[in-house]
């Protein structure tokens, strides 16, 4: 097995993929390393030069909602999503994970103009998810290929095996809120800073406490009736509210209020089966760009691809930042509803336009 010659990497630091020959000699038979898949659509990256976007220290469990999970040896490039096109075009849309051992340090005094700048709107289409010939895919592809489907249910529809179907076996260790030594790790590698890695830990602290008092105390006795950071509350009193507006890729849109938003969603914070979180609710109020439409994801658990009755959107430049979630580093980008957004235009976005709807994207958010 090849060694990760003692990379400790930090945010911002430029790694290079290395060869599809050398991150086959890392794989079992499975195609995996450490039970963390080696996706089709990251063997394009092979030999490039990328930049260190989050050190992925940690993980939220989406599948079984344990909360966090330890992660090892691993590491989000910039800009480098899942495009889907080798798990039947999934428009999730994931953060790649990388494993010290695919990837090399980089002389700090190479050319910088070496790396490679990957757009972060939206994932490379599926129909290159290939990208040009890579030197030695001949051998890894069909390995990749084969790894990345499981066995066929009863029904003969495609199960898929991906990075967030094999979550936590790749992450079995479960990281408890009294190993602070993660909020430490956090500020060191560059994922956040100072305060708000203190803000991380004390909602978290906060959010055990409301849980403590809403299975101990009276209904009395409890703060915001026991509620989580940011107090979502449902406020639908019949079947959720549902619309359709049929937004476009590059249609401007204003996130709704949080007021607004709550009437849309029942006692469990859902519309329809999907949720709305103290995440989300710190975009209330900005505008965005609409990046895509989604209607079709695998389901982590199953495998099996969903296709949705009523698609979601997904907007450009906003993630989820983990802010309520431990410093969380997976950058999910959240699903809204239509009913959640106000179309502002139907202009195409221009450089001008999504420029701006960066930078009130990425802006303090409270």
């Amino acid at each position: 097995m090849l060694s990760d010659e003692g990379l400790s990497p930090r945010v911002g630091d430029v790694v290079e993929v290395r060869s599809a020959a050398e991150i086959l000699a890392t794989l079992d038979e499975h195609g995996e390393l450490d039970s963390m898949p080696f996706m089709p659509e990251m063997l394009r990256y092979c030999g490039q030069r990328l930049t260190v976007h989050k050190v992925a220290n940690k993980t939220c469990d989406t599948l079984n909602r344990s909360g966090l999970r330890r992660m090892d040896d691993a590491v989000h490039l910039a800009g480098v999503r899942c495009d889907g096109g080798g798990h039947g075009g999934c428009q999730a849309a994931c953060l790649i994970y990388w494993k010290h051992a695919w990837l090399r340090k980089v002389d700090p005094l190479d050319e910088p103009a070496s790396v490679v700048a990957v757009s972060t709107a939206s994932p490379a289409g599926t129909a290159d998810w290939a990208g040009a010939p890579v030197p030695g895919a001949d051998r890894l592809l069909p390995l990749l290929a084969v790894a990345s489907r499981g066995p066929a249910g009863q029904d003969d529809v495609d199960v898929y095996r991906c990075q967030a179907t094999e979550l936590l076996r790749a992450a079995p260790q479960q990281l408890p809120m009294r190993h602070l030594g993660q909020f430490v790790d956090d500020v060191r590698t560059g994922n956040v800073g100072l305060l708000r890695s203190i803000r991380a830990l004390l909602v978290l602290l906060y959010n055990r406490m409301q849980g403590v008092s809403s299975r101990f105390l009276p209904s009395w006795l409890r703060i915001r009736g026991g509620r989580h950071w940011g107090y979502l509350r449902g406020r639908a009193t019949t079947k959720t509210p549902t619309g359709t507006t049929d937004l476009q890729p590059g249609e401007l849109v204003r996130i709704k209020s949080r007021q607004e938003i709550e009437l849309t969603l029942n006692a469990a914070l859902l519309n329809r089966g999907m949720g709305f979180d103290a995440e989300m609710a710190r975009f209330c109020g900005r505008t965005a760009r609409v990046a895509r439409r989604v209607d079709h994801i695998i389901d982590e658990r199953t495998g099996r691809m969903l296709h949705m009755r009523n698609p979601c959107i997904v907007l450009e430049d906003i993630v989820c930042e983990g802010a309520f979630t431990a410093n969380c580093p997976r950058s999910i980008p959240p699903y809204w509803r239509e009913v959640w957004l106000d179309r502002l235009d139907s202009r195409p976005a221009s450089a001008g336009d999504r420029s701006a709807a960066a930078r009130s994207a990425t802006g303090s958010v409270g």
